[in-house]
């Protein structure tokens, strides 16, 4: 008997399955543009009217998050003495990381930081598919965490925006894979653009750390983005650099050793801060329960704040004073509401221990439940570092000035070149927010030193570090981005008749005769793969009849040449074929359940197949 609810629920299913997909109300206007579009619009120009528009919507969620982080700072901080160390310190970062861990695990239930890497992974794994609450839930959490005195930047959040945004509007327009990823790769820019006002950071940037193919098709795109994304941003916020700089003294040619010294700092610093971070976040990823996280590291950056108020959000007042000021009176302004004020001979002590404590701040904010992003600390600690550079080398007493404005620009290049692994982005941005276009030469020198420097030690970025360890990284080498494309479970095949060791050979026979195949998978009971039989070492027994119950399957099998995990990586999958030279392996689970076998040639297909999606055609 059915009850009413059996009932209801049977109308429902009914009348779901009765309506058709294109009359559905709130999808059928979609249908319907989608036939017009691919009747009068080519898909290469709707590409880039896709691009515009998702460069429009970074720029305004950049510049929301902006004024957000503003807004609160400001109402925070307004009444602040800068004379005396202020206990409030103590208070708002806990409150702030508190508030933001409370949103993302009750509201969004999604783990949201590391922005960057999680564009990364989803343009490697997951056919660059990012789930739609990015679009609006790294600008909240990031707002409050920063606005709240998070030591973090505000930059990768926004980056994973913009990148939601490309995603869901290239789902939305249901277009194919490669344009989707190239959509991501818009939002990057435009978000990168409309956030620091630098078009060519923007497009430098997704091409060199988010490992954008480069071909004429995509560059187009990630422009016109970028540029949108850069438009409005001077449209709302005025056509001034982010941080003004004005340059008192040129650069001269015998500078030139003491720049290629501070790009060799710059690599070590960027090596010291990194590997820091690493271990820093490993430490933390022991405790499971996040509000032990939440303690420890709302003490620790709380203190630290406390103690360093230039730690304080994203530090970009630290960045403004050192590069304008010009006397230590200036200078000193950096120590204020820190028990340094008034003490200008500790300057270079108090910016030294800074450079030392803001690894801690940073990955304490993000492990204790905030959310932001390094590129405002590599900034902040390669302005810091310039500077103190050439003001510890000028106070030495060498021959030739440095110019502390100047040197602290080439710092900031340095750092985001080394922490990233991205020379050209972070030539390309200082210089845009800065507008030191005369200083491009020592930018690059700077830039290219340190990135050399930390390439001694570090093969990949500290986006990039955690994928490249899983096998899931893409590259700009396309033959591996290919094969970091495919993965083991898609290549599997199914259609190998089975066996057991305890099978008569007569019985095999007839397993034979159902087969297209001629390698058979030897199971146990438990589906685990014992061994494998080849057809050609039955051969001469398969048709002499009096062997048939002579001869069990356990005198023929034998060891596979190597076994498959369905975890493997393909370019393991390849080195296993490469090392045993056979065409046919056998796949097994994490358990080590036999799943089937992997061919040569079904990798083949597949892999040229890709090549075809990933290349211009």
């Amino acid at each position: 008997m059915f009850g009413y609810k059996d009932y209801l629920r049977y109308i429902c299913e009914t009348v779901a399955l009765s309506m058709d997909y294109t009359q559905n109300p709130n999808t059928s206007w979609l249908v319907r543009f989608t036939q017009w579009r691919e009747q009068h619009i080519s898909a290469k120009t709707f590409t880039l009217i896709l691009a515009m528009l998702v460069g429009l919507c970074s720029a305004f969620a950049a510049l929301t998050l902006k004024n957000l982080i503003h807004f609160i700072q400001h109402f925070l901080t307004e009444n602040f003495h800068t004379n005396e160390a202020n206990y409030l310190y103590l208070i708002y970062p806990v409150v702030g990381i508190f508030l933001a861990g409370l949103f993302i695990r009750y509201i969004v239930r999604d783990d949201i930081g590391h922005g960057v890497t999680k564009i990364l992974y989803a343009i490697s794994r997951k056919q660059a598919r990012i789930r739609t609450h990015n679009m609006y839930s790294s600008v909240v959490a990031s707002s409050i965490t920063i606005g709240f005195g998070g030591s973090v930047g505000a930059e990768a959040p926004i980056v994973l925006t913009g990148s939601a945004i490309g995603s869901n509007l290239g789902r939305l327009f249901r277009v194919d894979a490669r344009t989707m990823m190239l959509l991501v790769g818009c939002g990057a820019a435009g978000a990168v653009s409309g956030i620091f006002k630098a078009p060519i950071a923007g497009l430098v940037f997704t091409i060199e750390v988010l490992l954008i193919d480069l071909t004429m098709s995509s560059l187009m795109p990630l422009l016109i983005s970028s540029v949108t994304a850069a438009t409005v941003s001077y449209i709302a916020t005025g056509t001034d650099s982010m941080f003004h700089f004005t340059m008192v003294n040129s650069f001269t040619m015998e500078r030139i050793p003491y720049v290629i010294l501070l790009g060799i700092v710059c690599g070590f610093v960027s090596l010291y801060f990194s590997e820091t971070m690493n271990k820093l976040e490993d430490f933390f990823r022991r405790y499971k329960n996040p509000y032990v996280k939440f303690v420890i590291g709302g003490v620790a950056l709380s203190l630290l704040i406390f103690l360093f108020p230039s730690l304080y959000g994203e530090g970009y007042e630290t960045i403004e004073l050192l590069l304008n000021g010009s006397t230590d009176a200036e200078w000193g302004a950096a120590m204020d509401n820190s028990f340094f004020y008034g003490h200008s001979r500790m300057l270079l002590v108090y910016l030294s221990l800074v450079v030392l404590f803001k690894v801690f701040a940073t990955t304490a904010t993000n492990a204790g439940g905030g959310c932001g992003g390094i590129f405002a600390p590599s900034l902040f600690l390669g302005c810091i570092s310039g500077f103190v550079f050439s003001h510890l080398l000028n106070i030495v007493g060498v021959n030739v000035y440095l110019p502390e404005n100047n040197f602290a620009l080439f710092g900031m290049a340095g750092l985001m070149s080394g922490v990233m692994h991205a020379p050209l982005t972070g030539i390309f941005l200082i210089a845009e927010l800065t507008g030191g276009y005369d200083l491009f030469l020592p930018l690059m020198i700077t830039s290219a030193f340190s990135f050399l420097t930390i390439r001694v030690f570090q093969s990949h970025s500290i986006y990039s570090m955690r994928l490249a360890k899983k096998g899931e990284l893409l590259t700009h080498h396309k033959d591996q981005s290919i094969l970091t494309l495919m993965r083991t479970e898609n290549v599997i095949e199914k259609d190998f008749k089975p066996t057991t060791s305890d099978m008569e050979l007569g019985r095999f026979t007839t397993v034979i005769s159902d087969s297209r195949r001629n390698l058979f998978p030897v199971l146990n009971k438990d589906n685990r793969l014992v061994g494998i039989v080849q057809l050609d070492d039955v051969r001469h027994y398969m048709f002499r009849s009096e062997l048939y119950r002579r001869y069990t399957m356990d005198k023929f099998m034998r060891e596979p040449a190597a076994r498959i995990s369905v975890n493997d990586a393909m370019d393991v999958v390849m080195r296993k074929f490469d090392d045993t030279r056979a065409w046919n392996l056998p796949v097994e689970d994490g358990d080590g359940r036999y799943l089937g076998f992997v061919s040569r040639s079904k990798i083949f297909n597949e892999y040229r197949k890709i090549m075809l999606d990933y290349s211009d055609e």
